[in-house]
């Protein structure tokens, strides 16, 4: 027998599965408050998902509402659209704005690496579509257990390949992002995906169902059983007899049907077809439904049976549940249905009208001509549960800070110090990503300006004016395990530093939250700390947050991940072609070093690699600092002072230098300053500091600028080819030829996943 909502009106003692949908028993009580009965089983499949961590953020709202108190505007212009968008839209200026988001697809690409990776992908792209814009660019910040650990080598190579299959077949160049080791990862991997589209001011899109008798039209895939329940890890079973045993909790993309789905909507947008617009993705048809009547006029009818299903043995709930690729939903004007039908039908993508907008205030649902949903549709997208979760700073804390890193040993010699870089740059956290990044095309589309290796990507925008945009994703959970607080502030910093760090002046951000269970006092006091201190840092450097995503219960057992944020930040360029990139090229330019070096080795990757140590505080936070080297480093690239730059952070000047080298195979002659030891010279991690390479045409106003603003910066070498033999010598010291170190820079990964 169906659950109708007069069976349900009828019968209010019959038991329901609601702790096995992820219900507590308060929320179960206040749903049948606000409907005045119990629900049907419809209405809790559609409150279950609605209300699940993914979904309502109702342990974090709390905490994420000091983004909203962050200033609105921008470098440039101001947003056009942030948080609770599917996308924040960012003014660029010249009447382009830039829609830019990250999320987080962690736990399905664990149980499925290749279909988790590739529809977090998909799912990303088709929030920025639905803001009205071309995606023109994916980025992906990824996080694995051990590099040679067993599963490390079942997943990684399953994610980097879905990553890339679904970019590559979408044709969306993949212009950089991150790949991360660390033991806290075991079992949970971490796989974040943005997405960039471009678009006119006028052309903004959201999400809302308007206009009494606007036609509901859902086109794209067909609606399958894959991805039912994927948002609260639920079993189909949980909706009693008549489905298949266990449905697939993870999606299964279909990257060419993606691409037709998004010149599809293209070209509704262009003919001015689209009253409002909502992708398919968490929680499926719940979520597109009562977002778009919650978001409109209130008022939605919807009938089922008009679903196209690839599965015809879908139960009702199922249908409602199934997080089917490819999908999205339009709120289009009745006399227009005939012509969004035709448009979709010449790209081959099927499309349905499942119902209408209405003035009822109520989102129903009808299957087989009964009633089986009759809900207030705020109160599913927008009024779920908010949680204050008790948290509190745990009594290890001041243990893990007290056991600093101070009594390592340090090499001290030349020949300890040679050693020690060519290890450092082998270690799977610094060594080459080539084997990842050569999976992904970089270049297609043919507005790619920079891309992996580079400290940014950075992509055209208009190709007349040359108006282009950089991105850059960063995040250090080591940081954030020693001092959540300080540790997110450095996730903005280093993004703010590499966008800047390319020539584009930084304008706002995205991120995406990582953590551990939401019950645990402790994760909680690390993403309360977190979110305070991303915020503070967002303030401070005048980058608005425009929306994001947070991923809880990201642990195995009882064992958290350490906390990560991780950090997207957009940068604007007025002209691509006077950007900086990050290898030397010109034997005889000078190599300066801005900003201060001090001892400072907590969480540093010299002390994971060589003794596995974490302790003590981060680098300390200089934001006033990173300000100024911003400035510095996109004016001197306007005004073509400098050749090439980069960002230190990881690994320190050795591995900037090593990279910097490496990029173009042109070695560098470097000397100490005679107030720094050579190692904290080479391997400490202070913030706020770049290398930069000076044309000796333009050293005096480079120095001048510098002076000016009384920011530190210092001589330390010349960009040297080695008469035909390129080495990085540390004068001195030791010298290392290039063919060595790209040896040890380039083989590690290959070696573990080749074989």
């Amino acid at each position: 027998m169906i659950d109708t909502v007069k069976h349900a009106a009828e019968t209010p003692d019959q038991a329901q599965p609601w702790a096995a949908l992820g219900l507590r028993e308060d929320e179960y009580a206040r749903i049948r408050r606000i409907l005045g009965r119990r629900p049907t089983s419809c209405e809790l499949a559609m409150y279950s998902v609605m209300w699940s961590e993914h979904c309502s953020y109702k342990s974090s709202k709390v905490h994420l509402r000091r983004f909203r108190d962050l200033t609105q505007e921008t470098p440039v212009g101001k947003l056009l659209a942030g948080i609770g968008e599917n996308a924040g839209v960012v003014d660029v200026g010249q009447g382009y704005a830039v829609t830019f988001k990250l999320e987080s697809h962690n736990h399905p690409s664990y149980v499925e690496p290749y279909q988790g990776a590739a529809t977090g992908v998909g799912g990303i792209v088709r929030d920025v579509l639905a803001m009205g814009a071309r995606p023109v660019a994916v980025m992906d910040s990824l996080r694995f257990g051990p590099a040679d650990a067993p599963d490390t080598r079942r997943v990684l190579p399953g994610v980097v390949a879905g990553i890339g299959g679904y970019g590559n077949c979408l044709g969306l160049p993949n212009i950089g992002g991150e790949v991360v080791f660390d033991a806290s990862y075991a079992g949970n991997p971490l796989v974040n995906a943005l997405c960039i589209g471009v678009m006119r001011h006028d052309e903004l899109h959201r999400a809302h169902a308007s206009g009494l008798g606007n036609l509901v039209v859902l086109y794209g895939a067909t609606t399958g059983g894959d991805g039912i329940g994927g948002v609260s890890v639920l079993a189909s079973e949980s909706f009693g007899d008549g489905g298949a045993s266990k449905r697939p909790s993870v999606q299964v993309g279909d990257p060419f049907l993606e691409k037709l789905l998004v010149e599809c909507t293209l070209e509704l947008f262009r003919e001015g077809l689209v009253v409002g617009i909502q992708d398919l993705g968490g929680a499926g048809l719940s979520c597109a439904t009562s977002e778009l009547a919650s978001a409109g006029d209130g008022g939605m009818h919807v009938v089922l049976d008009a679903v196209p299903l690839r599965d015809p043995t879908l139960a009702p709930e199922e249908i409602l549940m199934s997080e089917s690729q490819e999908r999205m939903m339009a709120i289009v004007t009745p006399d227009s249905i005939d012509r969004v039908l035709e448009i979709c039908a010449k790209w081959d993508v099927d499309a349905s009208v499942l119902g209408e907008v209405t003035d009822s205030g109520r989102l129903t649902v009808e299957w087989h001509g009964e009633t089986v949903v009759d809900v207030p549709p705020r109160t599913v997208a927008h009024q779920g549960p908010v949680h204050e979760r008790p948290h509190a700073r745990p009594r290890w804390h001041d243990a893990l800070a007290a056991a600093g890193p101070e009594a390592l040993t340090r090499p001290a010699t030349g020949d300890e110090l040679r050693a020690t870089l060519l290890r450092m740059v082998a270690a799977p956290n610094l060594c080459s990503r080539g084997w990842v990044t050569d999976q992904y095309d970089r270049y297609v589309r043919g507005n790619t300006v920079l891309a992996q290796p580079e400290d940014a990507g950075v992509v055209r925008v208009d190709r007349d004016t040359g108006l282009g945009v950089a991105l850059a994703t960063d995040g250090n959970g080591r940081y954030s395990q020693l001092d959540p607080y300080a540790g997110a502030q450095l996730a903005v910093a280093e993004a703010y530093r590499n966008v800047a760090t390319v020539g584009a002046r930084p304008l706002a951000v995205t991120n995406c939250l990582n953590f551990g269970s939401p019950e645990d006092p402790t994760v909680m006091w690390q993403f309360a700390e977190a979110v305070r201190g991303l915020a503070d840092a967002c303030a401070a450097l005048g980058v608005p947050v425009t929306g994001g995503n947070v991923s809880f219960y990201n642990q195995t057992g009882t064992a958290a991940i350490v906390p990560t944020p991780v950090v997207g930040m957009l940068g604007v360029l007025d002209d691509v072609g006077r950007r900086t990139p990050g290898g030397f090229r010109m034997p005889g330019q000078l190599i300066y070093l801005l900003g201060t070096t001090q001892d400072e080795f907590g969480g540093s990757e010299w002390a994971h690699v060589v003794h596995g140590h974490l302790g003590g505080r981060p680098p300390a936070v200089r934001l006033d600092a990173e300000r100024e080297l911003g400035e510095i480093l996109v004016n001197a690239s306007r005004d073509g002072l400098i050749d090439a730059a980069h960002d230190l952070s990881d690994g320190g000047l050795a591995q900037a230098l090593v990279e910097s080298c490496l990029r173009y195979r042109v070695g560098a002659r470097v000397w100490v300053p005679d107030e720094l030891d050579p190692f904290v010279f080479l391997f400490g991690e202070s913030t706020a500091r770049a290398i930069v390479a000076v044309p000796r045409s333009e050293e005096v106003r480079f120095t001048d600028m510098c002076i000016a603003r009384r920011f530190s910066h210092q001589r330390i070498g010349v960009v040297d080819d080695g008469a035909g033999s390129p080495a990085l010598d540390v004068q001195g010291l030791f010298s290392v030829p290039l063919d060595e170190l790209r040896d040890a820079f380039e083989r590690t990964l290959p070696g573990l996943y080749d074989s």
